[in-house]
């Protein structure tokens, strides 16, 4: 157990438009946690005015910025608030704050740097509208790829950060994909992870305020992204390769008709040239970025 004679324990809550719900997870989480943070991410309704008159301390957004940038005011907050640890939370009334003194609990007694509320750990997402679960388990299966923490639950927005995790998380997705951004973090920085089973309670009609389809497509270009940056030569190596090969073969197609009927087949020639020309780039640029942010890394890591 780590020698601590108190932990400061803030709890995060993003919000956008949750005048409705916001009440009662404010209320529940100040049971647990020393100071509640509602990030009001550019609201129209009255979610920052109630969570004020109810003693949490607000950080207000111009603006709409997503799920991302509020991930990204959260941790800046609880940098700024010295707290030991931040649970995350949603605002819409879907994950119980009666967790909380289980999510920290890993972390005080340094086993992890990260705890995540899994909803898959209990069966909790059975009681998830059907495209909600396979979602769930599309979303978890593309974030944990390659060299992506591997967790049964990574669109969790029910986490618990130490330390560690507090002081070196800095997100830069905006959207959706934060969260499996934070999981590459997570891997590369080598903070250590544990899961916790949590009951989630979801609205009777199921709802989400995000399209499940852009939500998929918005954590693979995260995944995308990060790949980019840290495998570059896998990622950009491997464009390069397959464009050669293709050029090759398309190479050999036209050379085989010109010899058989001697005549040159433009758009073979066309492909076979552009395939060339995009592999031969690709390995340029995984050459120049490996280079590039190795670098970075030897001189700033």
């Amino acid at each position: 157990m780590l020698m601590r004679s108190r932990w400061r324990v803030v709890a995060c809550v993003p919000a956008f438009n949750e005048e409705g719900k916001i009440a009662k997870v404010i209320v529940k989480a100040q049971q647990h946690v020393d100071r509640v943070v509602v990030v009001d991410d550019g609201s129209e309704d009255d979610t920052a005015l109630i969570s004020e008159k109810l003693g949490a301390h607000v950080i207000r957004h111009g603006q709409n910025l997503g799920y991302g940038g509020a991930i990204r005011s959260c941790f800046k907050a609880a940098r700024e608030l010295k707290a030991d640890v931040m649970v995350t939370v949603d605002a819409d009334g879907q994950h119980d704050p009666g967790f909380i003194p289980k999510l920290i609990e890993p972390i005080k007694r340094g086993r992890a740097d990260v705890v995540i509320g899994s909803r898959m750990l209990n069966g909790s997402v059975a009681g998830a509208p059907p495209h909600r679960r396979m979602g769930i388990k599309l979303i978890t299966k593309l974030g944990t790829l390659g060299s992506f923490a591997q967790v049964t639950d990574a669109q969790s927005g029910m986490r618990a950060y130490g330390p560690k995790a507090i002081a070196s998380i800095n997100p830069s997705e905006m959207g959706m994909g934060a969260s499996t951004e934070i999981l590459g973090h997570i891997g590369v920085l080598g903070l250590t992870v544990e899961e916790v089973p949590i009951s989630v309670t979801y609205s009777g009609n199921g709802t989400s305020t995000h399209n499940p389809a852009f939500h998929a497509l918005d954590v693979l270009a995260s995944m995308v992204k990060f790949t980019t940056i840290r495998h570059p030569l896998l990622f950009y190596g491997g464009i390069g390769i397959v464009g050669i090969l293709v050029s090759l073969i398309f190479s050999l197609w036209t050379l085989s008709i010109y010899f058989t009927e001697n005549r040159i087949v433009t758009n073979l020639l066309l492909i076979s040239v552009a395939a060339g020309i995009g592999g031969v780039f690709s390995l340029f640029m995984a050459i120049l970025l490996f280079t590039l942010i190795s670098v970075v890394r030897e001189r700033y890591i």
